[in-house]
């Protein structure tokens, strides 16, 4: 099991459709540079490109004025109350796990209610991932960490033999160990795969969460750090003239959440385009509604954050925009939590329900909430809205 960084990262990547550019899989996977380099190209391609409804909508719109006083105030705000308490709450959903765990294992086995514990917490940490990932750059990004954090979508089923081949091979797994293994073998869908693919875990399996969750732990306490010491850079928001950086990166952050989330958690699994691909997210704990309304509470928080909704305001702008978004999303929360837990048990209508509901959503960030702000859509719009 154990494999080079690099090439890891690089499977690692094939296999989990590019999440970093939201790019599908192509046939360039024996040439990774190439594939890359081609990548590049095209997203900067797209960056100058929108589609002629977008851009005849956003011409009728008026920017609202944010000095560089205001924008700056705005993105320290996003970075102390919303990126690093994110990081923060994941890193400590996961220390629970990990703390869970040595407790329930000091007797060598695990199963019935200790067991059911281990499951709803592993189930806190992957809802708290979730709302993290609306934070696609910094360094949870960089050479492709994140898939060690969530191995997502594994189209291939490589989790599930992943990880029973490593708790095989490693009965007495260190976390030590565990951090010069795949991507595929570690982070959230790994715990996932070894807490709900038995109704009892053994010494071994006990072992692999011990060291899964403390990885994880190291890992994402590492980004929060990160975040907390570096956040004026990351967010560039000593750079508030940059159209690249600051507000505009950080919308169409949370653009590029969404759209990944319709086609690689819905759509795609779902089979909505024809023929089903990958799987929904949380598959084998069946938990794939919990995960998606996680992403869209952290988008309706970051939409309908005060801050924002005062920035939006200004020059006495109408506020259609914000109230139509925070009602696109509130009504997209409804029909969720009328769905199964697993979504893939519901019908195909109220999929396919779902999907246009989050359609509406990004067709309001793009045509009438970016355009308000005074910034453009970037590479990361790439689902035809």
């Amino acid at each position: 099991m154990k494999k080079h960084h690099a090439i890891a990262m690089a499977i690692s990547a094939l296999s989990a459709g590019l999440l970093i550019s939201c790019a599908k899989p192509n046939d360039d996977a024996a040439n990774p540079d190439a594939a890359a380099s081609e990548n590049k190209v095209s997203n900067e391609q797209a960056a100058q490109q929108t589609p002629a409804s977008d851009a005849a909508s956003a011409s009728k719109i008026t920017p609202v004025t944010i000095s560089a006083d205001t924008q700056k105030a705005y993105l320290t705000h996003v970075a102390d109350d919303i990126v690093v308490p994110a990081y923060g709450d994941a890193a400590a959903q996961s220390q629970a796990l990990h703390d869970l765990a040595s407790k329930h294992c000091a007797s060598g086995s695990v199963e019935g209610a200790p067991l059911t514990e281990l499951r709803e917490q592993w189930l806190k940490l992957a809802q708290a991932w979730a709302s993290a990932e609306m934070i696609n750059f910094g360094p949870a990004t960089q050479s492709m960490s994140n898939l060690y954090i969530n191995y997502y979508p594994d189209e291939r089923g490589l989790v599930h033999s992943g990880v029973a081949d490593l708790i095989a091979a490693n009965p007495k797994l260190t976390p030590t160990q565990l951090a010069q293994e795949s991507a595929i073998v570690q982070g959230v869908p790994g715990l996932e795969e070894a807490l709900y693919a038995n109704d009892r875990l053994d010494a071994a399996q006990c072992a692999y969460v011990i060291s899964a969750s403390e990885a994880l732990t190291t890992r994402l306490k590492d980004i929060e750090a990160t975040w907390q010491k570096e956040s004026v850079s990351l967010l560039a928001i000593d750079q508030t003239a940059s159209s690249d950086q600051g507000l505009n990166q950080w919308a169409n952050s949370l653009l590029s959440l969404i759209e990944t989330m319709k086609s690689s958690a819905i759509e795609q699994p779902l089979g909505l385009n024809g023929k089903s691909k990958g799987h929904v997210p949380a598959v084998t704990a069946g938990q794939s509604r919990a995960i998606i309304n996680a992403k869209l509470a952290t988008l309706n928080q970051a939409f309908t954050d005060p801050v924002l909704t005062a920035i939006l305001s200004r020059d006495n702008t109408d506020t259609a925009v914000g109230d139509k978004l925070s009602t696109a999303l509130a009504d997209t929360s409804t029909l969720l939590a009328q769905m199964p837990e697993d979504i893939s048990q519901a019908d195909k209508a109220t999929q396919q329900q779902l999907y246009d509901h989050l359609t509406t959503v990004t067709q309001i960030i793009k045509r009438e909430l970016i355009p308000t702000l005074g910034i453009r859509v970037g590479f990361n719009s790439t689902d035809g809205d």
